[in-house]
């Protein structure tokens, strides 16, 4: 049994970055909003969680990122299906030290992190450049034409979300369209607790 607020400390004991910390509660309450909807209401916690620690290596070791992850995570007492997922969202991936990840998603939870956390990103800076600052205005036209402009968050790789729509069997709308709806539904939620880390 993973509580929530251990995996918490556990995350924050690597990422100190505001940035990396809004991205994971980010990526935690998306995936929560993804159980609801495709019905593991039962597992979302565990979604959640999957979510928050998915990128626990990014801050402190950016070159060998889904390579020292199952380290940290065994190091805190994580079990290995903890491991597996967190590491598939990097699937086929040449991280900067050369190295590829070969850690495959087959479960439908790890597909969807391996969709969506590329796309929240994408997400989260189209937002920022809207008058409102954020996702709750937003329609889909307005995020394809964000999406489909390559200058425009280029660091969020279009082709990691195009496969992951293609794992899920999804077109790349639905993707976009449920992304931005999970990540609207939860926007204030994530304020709230970037807030109170003061």
């Amino acid at each position: 049994m993973i509580f929530r607020d251990e995996a918490f400390e556990v995350l924050k004991k690597y990422n100190k970055e505001p940035f990396h910390i809004q991205h994971a509660l980010t990526v935690e309450a998306v995936m929560k909003w993804y159980a609801q909807e495709l019905g593991y209401s039962s597992d979302a916690d565990y979604w959640g969680i999957i979510g928050l620690l998915h990128d626990i290596d990014f801050e402190l070791y950016p070159d060998e990122h889904c390579l020292k992850a199952p380290q940290l995570l065994r190091e805190n007492g994580f079990d290995e299906d903890v491991i597996h997922s967190v590491c598939s969202h990097g699937y086929g991936i040449t991280v900067p030290c050369g190295e590829t990840i070969d850690v495959e998603p087959v479960h439908e939870m790890e597909k969807v992190l391996f969709a969506a956390d590329e796309l929240t990103g994408l997400i989260w800076a189209a937002a920022l450049m809207r008058p409102s600052k954020s996702t709750k205005d937003m329609e889909l036209k307005s995020l394809k034409k964000k999406y489909k402009s390559k200058g425009f968050a280029a660091g969020c790789s279009r082709d990691v979300i195009e496969r992951g729509a293609e794992q899920l069997g999804w077109e790349l709308d639905k993707l976009l369209l449920m992304t931005l709806q999970a990540m609207a539904a939860n926007e204030d939620l994530i304020n709230s607790q970037m807030a109170s880390l003061g």
